[in-house]
């Protein structure tokens, strides 16, 4: 399905070294600021205190967030559990307070707006629960870039290969790398919006580069250019009724979310548009870069072992 066509084929490649050396800066500097400035982790990885609470009634949210807000906590998570009426409540650790103190402080602050409410049960979760949390996820994380390459290396000839994993690698630290300039809260959400961002990506390279091999195969006397150039001028009407669909479902749980999907959705978000540019400007302009051309979509004839022929 098409919502519209473009007849003239759009010169992707003019540019594609300016761009490719904006994507390599950006890409170094998202790795210094991982590094440098590293993550700020949720409580599901550093640890803390763990709240499950009901109420007679469907629990206001903003609510409860506004009571614990009042108690100078910053980092805290609140969401249903559940039924509409239960609610789990995630408090960070505090040196000078001890899980039962913080626990009877927040339920005394409730208790100020909803007097009905009930304490069903706390738990303390420690760094060292978090820390082995932290580290089964990028295990995870590291398995899907392995099990992504891996087909990609069955999929496609190596160049075509190599281009999308350095693309799909390019949306991931970049990603990483807004989250630690700006210390936006990693959480679990976001690991698996990071991982979603993955295939997502995947797929927007791998379409892209089956159509240049497919063109390869059809515009015979055309330049290596000018075929991915025009490879990517006809996936444009599927790119745009594809990005533009995700997107505003994304901004949906954005906007309407709340605060428990705000940054999972942001790291979608992010990934979205990375992914359309690292599939343009980045897996195709470094195949391009690599030399891919006609000759490595020709597979060549295995030889016969002489060895082997009967002689009569």
């Amino acid at each position: 399905m098409e919502f519209f066509r473009i007849h003239k084929t759009i010169p992707f490649m003019k540019n594609a070294l300016v761009l490719n050396t904006i994507s390599a800066i950006t890409f170094v500097l998202a790795v210094f600021f991982i590094v440098t400035r590293g993550f700020h982790l949720s409580i599901e990885f550093t640890g803390g205190t763990v709240m499950e609470v009901n109420y007679q009634q469907a629990a206001q949210l903003d609510e409860i967030r506004s009571s614990i807000s009042a108690l100078k906590y910053s980092d805290f998570q609140v969401q249903n559990f559940g039924t509409s009426r239960d609610v789990i409540i995630r408090l960070p650790v505090d040196k000078n307070l001890s899980s039962t103190e913080q626990s009877n402080t927040v339920m005394a602050e409730l208790k100020k707006a909803s007097p009905d409410v009930e304490l069903r049960r706390v738990e303390f979760v420690g760094p060292q629960v978090g820390s082995e949390l932290l580290s089964n996820g990028l295990k995870a994380l590291a398995f899907v870039v392995i099990g992504i390459m891996i087909y990609l290396g069955i999929r496609f000839e190596w160049k075509f290969a190599l281009a999308c994993v350095i693309a799909n690698l390019h949306d991931v630290v970049i990603i990483l790398g807004f989250f630690a300039f700006f210390q936006w809260e990693f959480s679990l959400p976001v690991l698996a919006g990071v991982l979603a961002v993955l295939g997502y990506s995947v797929n927007e390279s791998v379409v892209i580069m089956d159509r240049i091999r497919e063109n390869f195969r059809k515009q015979r006397r055309a330049s290596v250019r000018d075929v991915i150039d025009g490879a990517i001028t006809q996936t444009i009407s599927r790119t745009v009724i594809t990005h533009a669909s995700t997107q505003m479902m994304v901004l949906s749980m954005f906007f309407f979310g709340g605060p428990s999907l705000h940054n999972f959705a942001l790291a979608l978000t992010i990934g979205i548009w990375f992914g359309i540019y690292s599939s343009v400007f980045v897996a195709a302009a470094i195949a391009m870069w690599l030399g891919v051309k006609r000759e490595d979509m020709i597979k060549t004839p295995k030889k016969e072992d002489p060895a082997s022929e009967v002689i009569y």
